[in-house]
């Protein structure tokens, strides 16, 4: 009886495999493509001929002239390679308020886009919370890091960028005053302050840095507003990490000079070279930028994905030494060989080892107590 029993359920259970085995089409590779979504989709990535990015905008808006402006800039470089068009292969979306990111998001997912860019840190947290609801999209985050298998987060050594801008600022202020106007008060823009300070008291200990956060990435009038008080008080040099809100200080450095043609005023532009910014008719008041390749990166991430070797979970870095991060030289007229060749000699420095430029205030006192 009990052998019996033993015989039919062994036939039960040889039946059910044969019906399984069928329905899933008898072959193993199902199973393992199914156990590794994420290398699954990046094949179906590179093999997919219809495969899309796009990214949203944070406050500054895609023609900020500055971080957002340079991501599109990487996307549409990568559209034209693959003969893609704006809307047919590539997009953005406009963000006017941090309010405006999730549902961003949520459309460009609905439209089926395969990789999506969060640019800046303020949409950290919409980003996080976008890559664990929808597994099937692969996101990127620009300045900030999120942890997710189908997220990768790009960050660059703005402080390293800044501390150049420092030494150059340092080089060409006739008064011993400089200024710098921060967008939001925060850990990612504290790295632009301290690395501008620490290059401008490397050359100078006994310069002044005006430093005043407008809290904001996309009010011009208050940038102008902070610099006109700032050119006011007698400082020559101002360096902006604010997005759009910098539009404001190249505005009122533009008027003075307009005013004054022979007074010296400068601005040091950030993340892409913003000398044509500083054009006012046969002058131009851009020092220098601070640039970060945001383009190349962005570039750089598409074509992982589209090889299928998207590194998801992890975080990608760039500084000098990765030609993600660099000081522009366009200005020939304001920008001396003299100022390039002491960029150059700290540049070295830091290469070398012999500067560790801080990203924090605490690690900037430390450094100045060390000068």
């Amino acid at each position: 009886m009990k052998n019996r029993k033993f015989i039919l359920l062994f036939a039960l259970l040889l039946s059910l495999g044969l019906v399984l085995a069928a329905c899933g089409g008898g072959s193993s590779e199902g199973d393992t493509a199914g156990s590794d979504d994420n290398n699954d989709n990046a094949d179906n990535a590179a093999s997919d001929e219809d495969y899309s990015i796009a990214m949203v905008t944070d406050q500054g808006g895609v023609d900020d002239k500055s971080f957002n402006q340079s991501a599109w800039e990487g996307i549409q470089a990568w559209g034209e390679e693959n003969d893609l068009s704006k809307g047919n292969g590539f997009d953005y979306a406009q963000s006017a308020s941090q309010a405006d990111f999730m549902p961003n998001i949520t459309r460009l997912v609905r439209d089926e886009y395969n990789l999506i860019f969060g640019t800046g840190f303020l949409l950290k947290e919409d980003i996080q919370k976008a890559a664990e609801q929808f597994p099937d999209t692969y996101f990127a985050i620009v300045d900030d890091i999120v942890e997710a298998p189908n997220a990768l987060s790009v960050t660059f050594k703005e402080h390293e960028g800044s501390f150049l801008a420092g030494v150059a600022a340092a080089n060409k202020t006739k008064t011993n005053k400089l200024g710098f106007v921060g967008g939001i008060d925060s850990p990612l823009i504290t790295k632009f302050e301290a690395g501008f300070i620490a290059g401008a008291k490397s050359v100078n200990p006994d310069i002044e840095i005006d430093v005043q956060y407008a809290e904001t990435f996309d009010d011009a009038a208050k940038g102008k507003l902070i610099a006109s008080n700032m050119y006011s008080n007698g400082v020559d040099v101002i360096y902006h990490a604010s997005g759009g809100t910098g539009n404001g200080v190249f505005n009122q450095a533009k008027d003075i000079k307009q005013n004054d043609a022979d007074r010296e005023i400068w601005v040091i532009g950030v993340d892409a070279d913003q000398h044509e910014e500083g054009k006012i008719g046969d002058h131009n008041v851009t020092l220098t930028s601070m640039v970060k390749r945001v383009d190349v990166a962005v570039q750089d991430v598409a074509k992982m994905l589209q090889a299928g070797e998207f590194p998801g979970g992890e975080h990608l870095e760039f500084g000098i030494e990765e030609d993600g991060i660099s000081i522009a030289d366009t200005n020939t007229d304001a920008f001396t060989e003299d100022i390039k060749n002491a960029v150059n000699e700290w540049q070295e420095k830091i290469l070398n080892g012999d500067v560790e430029t801080p990203q924090t205030r605490e690690e900037l006192e430390s450094f100045l107590e060390a000068l």
